[in-house]
């Protein structure tokens, strides 16, 4: 049977001032997916992101998640994201305890404080519940990060370069969360890792002055490949 279509991404375009961050962008890809999307600096890739985590929205065009439109229902799909950026979105000023009870309240969560606890035991941050964001490592605060995106079990998980600024042992316990909450969602992450996020994905994505270059299967094509076609679309060589 024909897997369902986690998104659904067509003619999407997003234009700040005179300038397309985002031009004509479509694709397609089933629940349970990992889309990896690579580019350069100024490529759209981070635009793209919002518009579809529904941070902002499309100037044209028309994006689906789960089957729900973005922009007639921006709130019913809400419910189903998650968010993990480099930008933390947290409050540095509250411990992770309150932090967490706060996203979980917000989503509506029975049993919130079970909910919380359940989380940063997960995260291993239990240990540190009492204590202020602002005195985390980066590390931790990632941690943190994804506890947050995930306390609601959204089916769909946006990640915005989250290996940003981690430090090697950091990435480990995030490659192992990650991978530990993969089974049943959908990922989509925006990277400069070509090698990394071309390992961690399903589908591949290239954009390059807000459009898309290239869309390919994992399974239809060797990182060899992909790489080559990445130099030729972007013009630029692989890290």
């Amino acid at each position: 049977m024909a897997m369902e279509a986690a998104i659904e991404a067509s003619r999407l375009t997003k234009v700040f001032g005179t300038r397309k961050a985002v031009d004509q962008v479509s694709f397609v890809i089933p629940e349970g997916a990992f889309l990896s999307i690579f580019g350069p600096n100024g490529a759209g890739k981070t635009s793209l992101l919002r518009v579809l985590s529904t941070l902002c929205r499309a100037s044209s065009g028309s994006a689906k998640l789960l089957g729900i439109d973005i922009r007639k229902e921006p709130d019913k799909a809400r419910d189903h994201i998650g968010l993990i950026s480099h930008n933390s979105m947290l409050y540095l000023d509250l411990t992770a305890e309150e932090n967490l009870l706060l996203t979980a309240r917000l989503y509506g969560i029975e049993h919130p404080q079970e909910r919380v606890l359940e989380m940063l035991e997960q995260v291993e941050l239990k240990h540190r519940r009492h204590d202020v964001v602002r005195t985390f490592s980066r590390g931790m605060t990632q941690r943190l990060s994804i506890a947050r995106a995930l306390i609601h079990d959204p089916a769909i998980v946006f990640l915005d370069e989250p290996y940003s600024g981690l430090d090697p042992h950091a990435v480990d316990i995030f490659d192992g969360l990650i991978a530990s909450v993969r089974q049943d969602r959908t990922f989509v992450m925006v990277s400069h890792d070509l090698r990394k996020g071309f390992e961690m994905c399903s589908h591949a994505l290239v954009m390059a002055k807000g459009q898309v270059k290239a869309f390919d299967r994992k399974e239809d094509i060797e990182f060899s490949e992909f790489s080559q076609l990445y130099v030729e679309t972007v013009g630029m060589g692989v890290a």
